[in-house]
């Protein structure tokens, strides 16, 4: 199930996997993560209750997660799945990690704790533009679809080329994500630019009249502030307004209903050459 946020892909999961008498595996890159619960979009009480869920709070938050481990993860569930006689259902908006699922990751080196550290120390002087600056001088492709303030793929990128000399973007075209692990349909739910951008903006209000700053607040307490999570779209937003000197709380709303807009762009072009079929959002 792909497509981007706040599209209803975890309704259609869990109709599915009733209709199926299928378990979903979770690829969303917040929700994998405990603590992290309001601005997560996690599926319901009452969704765990009809179909069981994995990778949902899974993982404590500063640990390391990346494509490669949500693979090895999604392989034990899927195979725990199957051996029960059940259909599992991948469900989420994170679809590199998806597409890590379905066809393996190219074989770059392994993460360099110095190199990272080296690059985290750039951007506490200079900015994460000056990291994204730096990469597009050495691998635009890669740096055109990232974010600058993606910090962690932004830096990853760089120290694929800083520890081989040879792109990110050459690695995966030499990979190709030609040979399939795993025989899969893609399923989406469609929506009308409009539609979206309305859900976008409702779901935004309720979590933030849920709690969502209340939230952060605890988890930047809790020394979380540095967690990966914390970077994602709506949490970024209000961490940084918890660092101002007050809250505008219309301001706020207005910054993350555009982040995630653009964020669900990003995603769109994701998955804009695959095959998925889409389910209109009026039949769900």
């Amino acid at each position: 199930m792909v497509g981007p946020t706040a599209s209803g892909k975890t309704a259609l999961a869990v109709a599915l996997a009733e209709r199926s008498g299928g378990e979903i595996v979770s690829a969303d890159s917040v929700q994998i993560y405990r603590r992290f619960d309001v601005g997560a979009g996690k599926p319901s009480a009452d969704e765990r209750a009809r179909v069981r869920h994995h990778l949902i709070d899974a993982v404590d938050p500063l640990e390391p997660m990346d494509a490669a481990r949500f693979a090895e993860l999604a392989d034990q569930c899927i195979a725990d799945i199957r051996s029960r006689a059940k259909t599992p259902i991948v469900c989420g908006g994170t679809f590199l990690w998806i597409r890590a699922l379905l066809f393996g990751l190219s074989p770059a080196p392994p993460a360099d704790p110095a190199v990272r550290e080296r690059h985290r120390a750039l951007v506490e002087a200079e900015g994460r533009e000056t990291l994204h600056a730096r990469l597009k001088e050495v691998d635009a492709l890669t740096a055109k679809r990232l974010a600058p303030n993606d910090f962690i793929r932004v830096s990853r990128a760089l120290e694929v080329m800083e520890l081989t000399g040879t792109p990110l973007s050459s690695w995966h075209e030499q990979h190709g994500f030609r040979e399939r692990r795993y025989s899969a349909r893609l399923v989406g739910v469609r929506r009308n630019p409009e539609e979206l951008t309305e859900r976008i903006a409702k779901r935004a209000r309720a979590m933030l009249d849920a709690g969502w700053v209340d939230e952060v607040r605890a988890l930047i307490g809790a020394g979380y502030r540095d967690a990966r999570a914390m970077n994602s779209v709506g949490y970024r937003q209000i961490a940084q307004a918890l660092e101002g000197d007050s809250i505008e709380l219309p301001a706020l709303e207005r910054d993350i209903v555009r982040a995630t807009r653009i964020f669900a762009r990003r995603q769109r072009t994701w998955i804009r050459d695959e095959p998925v079929e889409w389910v209109s959002g009026a039949e769900l």
